[in-house]
């Protein structure tokens, strides 16, 4: 794991939330610590990990390791798809107001909560609403969908993200004809797309800023998230100053991943981590969240 102190000459800088001042910090690399010993200590336990932490206003690395590695991402790999989604919004090419019947799509019976309502159609501006906020996935099929996933591989690359793709839509099984993962991708590239989501620099500042509204909506803070101590219902109802929005990805075959940013008073970041382990028991499926809950806390440190 390497740690890398943030370039004071970079000349970006990212606009602070409106009444908020933040006062410009200097990374230090006596900090994450206890992240890059909880790494260690689950990757000689066989599991594979990736992180990369991005500071929003200078563009510098803070933290990196194995950020290059493409590996299963889970339900990151919405992210893109809100992004085409965004854009199909904007130029007109695609109608919020469409209507998708859920009957039309195949069936799907993991994360969501359509499949639970007794409405069977829903708009896809809902249905954008319902991806953002719940990693719904009979709203992700439907809004891949209408996309075409071709034009979400199209996106990746223009976005500058050679090694990220979104190969499927969700399954509640995979057979040996269908691509053995939803998305893969790298946490360089997502915590990348991240920070120029906050930033304004995805496609135009408009559908950046639009994607980010999205995000903010998520409900899943029990990884990263969980040191924000935020209402996971209700992000805006905050007294602190604290800016954050994520996404998460999780497999029953031992996948978590999560991207997003946080930035409090002090500094912001982009991050994205990853972990694939064994799954044998609710023991190991522990370890792998602990790694995520001990970033979240040291990056509440960070940027507090």
């Amino acid at each position: 794991m390497v740690a890398v102190e943030p370039d004071h000459d970079t000349a970006s800088r990212r606009r602070a939330r409106p009444g908020r001042a933040r006062v410009a910090r200097r990374g230090r690399l006596g900090e994450f610590t206890a992240t890059m010993a909880a790494l260690d200590e689950i990757a000689a336990a066989g599991a594979q990990v990736s992180i990369h932490i991005t500071d929003l206003d200078r563009g510098s690395v803070v933290l990196a390791g194995d950020d290059y590695v493409t590996l299963p991402v889970g339900g990151v790999g919405v992210v893109p798809i809100l992004i085409e989604a965004a854009v199909r919004f904007e130029d007109g090419t695609l109608d919020p107001f469409a209507l998708v019947e859920r009957s039309s799509l195949e069936r799907v019976n993991v994360a969501g909560i359509w499949r639970h309502l007794a409405v069977p159609t829903l708009p896809l501006g809902d249905l954008v609403v319902l991806a953002s906020a719940t990693g719904d996935a009979y709203a992700v099929n439907a809004l891949l969908q209408a996309v075409g996933i071709e034009s979400v591989t199209r996106r990746l690359v223009d976005l500058g993200m050679p090694r990220s793709a979104v190969l499927d839509r969700f399954r509640d099984q995979r057979g040996p004809d269908d691509a053995p993962h939803f998305a893969l991708g790298t946490t360089r590239e997502y915590a990348t797309l991240f920070s120029d989501l906050v930033n304004g620099r995805v496609v135009n500042a408009r559908v950046s800023a639009q994607v980010s509204e999205w995000l903010t909506l998520g409900y899943d803070l029990s990884l990263v998230g969980a040191a924000t101590n935020l209402d996971p219902f209700a992000h805006d109802d905050d007294r602190h100053g604290l800016l954050f929005l994520n996404r998460t990805g999780r497999h029953s075959d031992g996948v978590r991943a999560e991207a997003g940013v946080i930035a409090g008073p002090r500094a912001g970041v982009a991050y994205a981590l990853t972990v694939c382990f064994d799954d044998l028991s609710p023991m190991h499926r522990d370890r792998a969240h602990r790694v995520f809950r001990t970033l979240g806390s040291e990056l509440m440190e960070f940027v507090h």
